[in-house]
């Protein structure tokens, strides 16, 4: 039974509409639940998609570690619409799905190398309220990826912030895309250990 929004959906009309869910159903199977909830302020679900096209087109960083670090984001956040949506478009992507499927156990789990570990405690760093992230963090990486990446890195984080927190905020869940397309089911989230003072 599917989770219900904190808002209901509305339906998706106009011209712009039918565009816009004629590319949904080719790109996800579906209209996702989200995007009818979003519909109710066209403005502000526009700009968000139209700035999420451009993040999908920088390529500084390594596709892999693009989808390793946003998953993260978005398990650090709780949002499990972007989770299970990161985990399927790795899946059409030609990612490392192994990886991937993964990243929510990522402290426990021995596929990571430790680059891909680095860029993963990075982006928890970033989700935290502050952010956590230490110059030894940030110097490791600029070591590992240069200086153009990892700028699109932290970018990347932010954005999927921006898009997790709404989505939790909207109470907007999973709709099982990777579970439809046959993917293993995601490892369980390992929270990371915080120490008692």
């Amino acid at each position: 039974m599917p989770h219900e929004t904190r808002l209901p959906g509305t339906q998706i009309t106009g011209v712009y509409g039918r565009i816009l869910k004629f590319a949904m159903k080719k790109m996800l199977g579906r209209v996702p639940r989200s995007a009818e909830v979003m519909w109710h302020n066209q403005t502000v679900f526009k700009d968000m998609m139209g700035f999420g096209r451009k993040v999908e087109a920088w390529n500084k960083l390594d596709p892999n570690l693009a989808s390793f670090a946003t998953m993260v984001a978005a398990a650090t956040i709780g949002c499990s619409f972007c989770l299970d949506l990161g985990y399927f478009q790795a899946h059409n992507r030609g990612l490392d799905t192994i990886k991937a499927r993964e990243v929510p156990r990522w402290r426990d789990s021995t596929v990571f190398t430790a680059v891909e570990r680095r860029v993963m405690e990075y982006s928890e760093a970033v989700c935290q309220t502050p952010p956590t992230v230490t110059d030894e963090m940030s110097a490791a990486l600029l070591a590992d990826l240069g200086a153009p990446a990892l700028i699109e890195l932290t970018a990347r984080i932010a954005m999927m912030n921006l898009a997790a927190r709404n989505n939790v905020a909207l109470g907007i869940h999973s709709e099982q895309y990777a579970e439809a397309c046959g993917l293993s089911p995601l490892a369980t989230y390992s929270a990371p250990e915080t120490s008692l003072a």
